[in-house]
């Protein structure tokens, strides 16, 4: 009556893959996500749709919580509105929207100059100077050389200090990460960002054209079966036996896996063997060429070398040296750089890596107590053998004995690219798992990768401290 257009949401739930009805509705959490929720509301002044998705774990979500509340807001080398604006300069890299919207915000209420935002080259040339840095470890982070490290520590009245860089460099693997689990959840834009919300009034059967457009098209559409086609109990049925048979092949090959292991141990020369079959087969794992990225909104504003990508590291006649684990780890030497030069970091970090690998409620689908740590240990070491990181204790013939080539697009895509996630990969893979298993796959990947972007850039500040 007043002539306010009031907006309505877009989206149905925090997530564009996960039905609105099987998330952790507000108001139905118990007393621990209660706990969560409010932290969460506190630190942020919002309840995000990423935390409405990571509550799915709410041990993970605490640690996480705390470390980012520690990054953006606690006593650190960096002012308050240089870790937004890294925050945003990591997420632009992968044209994650959703992240740079919610840092725009902070970053203008922390006090941030707004001219800053028009793009990079009007920040203060000390930021300026990270935008390498951050497109490397954003893609191929096997090229960061100490002298990169150089540059940024010996640029006159522009340069970091060591503990400054620390703080940079934990942001921008936070954010890069962070990026990957919202696209690999495919997270709903905010209501209050753009793309979040619409000013069109519901239509008379309760879903309008702009609905249409997102991909719901009404309760009656979606449980319907068309014409012609299988009745809709017998494709549930076909799909339901399939994926079930998916479920206990996996679950036999891990037992099979587990009684080879017992038997015998493959040398040290047929393991490293097999370290490089994988890592040159996980160069031809890519989405497919019709794959349709989410739409990007203009964010390329915020970072240098629009171009410049993910590319696997031995084409072209590139090869990059294997990263050996036993020469250079994040428990032995990563860990205490970082807590050294910001402090509490170090130890916040190490607790988020050992949550998300150790965690498991000893389920696979609709099975109980089964022993899920040999496919979490597969997961985590793929994604690190994708960026030439080396457990020389692992047996990679392993990896191609449990994950399927459908899964390892995903893992892959989501953790490169993965502004190309789409809801086809994510369906594709474990079609029988609950949706807090696929988070939970999706923990497991942010984590490695980031884990992995620290390992290059801590042994190359490393390198230039010795």
């Amino acid at each position: 009556e007043l002539g306010i257009r009031i907006p309505r949401p877009l989206g149905h739930g925090p997530s564009r893959f996960i039905p609105e009805k099987e998330t952790i509705q507000v108001g139905n959490e118990d007393a621990t996500m209660h706990a969560l929720f409010a932290d969460s509301f506190a630190t942020l002044g919002r309840l995000d749709n990423v935390t409405l998705v990571m509550v799915f774990h709410p041990q993970y979500l605490e640690s996480f919580l705390k470390t980012q509340h520690y990054l953006l807001q606690m006593d650190g080398p960096l002012p308050l509105h240089y870790r937004h604006y890294i925050g945003i300069m990591a997420a632009a890299r992968h044209q994650c929207s959703y992240l740079v919207n919610l840092h725009v915000n902070d970053f203008l209420h922390v006090g941030g100059d707004p001219k800053w935002l028009n793009g990079l080259e009007n920040a203060p040339q000390k930021l300026q100077n990270l935008g390498e840095l951050n497109k490397m470890l954003a893609h191929r982070p096997w090229l960061i050389t100490k002298e990169h490290i150089e540059q940024l520590l010996k640029t006159e009245e522009n340069s970091w200090s060591l503990a400054e860089l620390i703080h940079a460099v934990v942001l921008l693997t936070h954010y890069h990460s962070l990026a990957s689990f919202t696209f690999g959840c495919g997270i709903s834009p905010e209501i209050d960002c753009e793309g979040g919300h619409t000013f069109r009034p519901p239509s008379v059967s309760n879903y309008c054209m702009c609905d249409i457009t997102n991909g719901y098209h009404g309760v009656d559409e979606i449980h319907g079966s068309p014409t012609g086609s299988m009745p809709e109990q017998n494709v549930f049925l076909f799909k339901s036996t399939e994926s079930v048979c998916e479920v206990e092949a996996l679950m036999e090959k891990m037992k099979q896996l587990q009684e080879c292991r017992d038997e015998e141990e493959a040398s040290q020369e047929e393991m490293a063997t097999r370290f490089e079959r994988e890592k040159r087969e996980s160069m031809f794992v890519c989405s497919s060429e019709d794959e349709e990225s989410a739409p990007a909104r203009d964010v390329s504003r915020h970072f240098e070398d629009t171009s410049y990508g993910y590319k696997d590291f031995s084409r072209h006649g590139m090869h990059v040296p294997t990263f050996r684990v036993q020469d250079y780890s994040w428990e032995d030497h990563g860990y205490s750089l970082v807590n050294r030069l910001y402090p509490d970091v170090g130890q916040l970090l190490d607790e988020k890596f050992h949550i998300a690998y150790n965690l498991t409620y000893n389920t696979m689908a609709m099975h109980k107590d089964v022993d899920t740590s040999m496919l979490r240990r597969a997961i985590w070491n793929y994604i690190h053998c994708m960026f030439g990181i080396r457990y020389d204790d692992y047996d990679y013939g392993e990896i191609n004995q449990l994950l399927d080539r459908s899964f390892k697009v995903y893992i892959k895509t989501v953790v490169c690219t993965p502004e190309k996630t789409t809801k086809r990969m994510y369906d594709s893979f474990w079609r029988q798992f609950e949706h807090s298993e696929k988070v939970h796959v999706n923990l497991l990947l942010v984590e490695a990768r980031m884990q992995a972007e620290l390992l290059y850039a801590l042994r190359a500040i490393t390198r230039y401290m010795t």
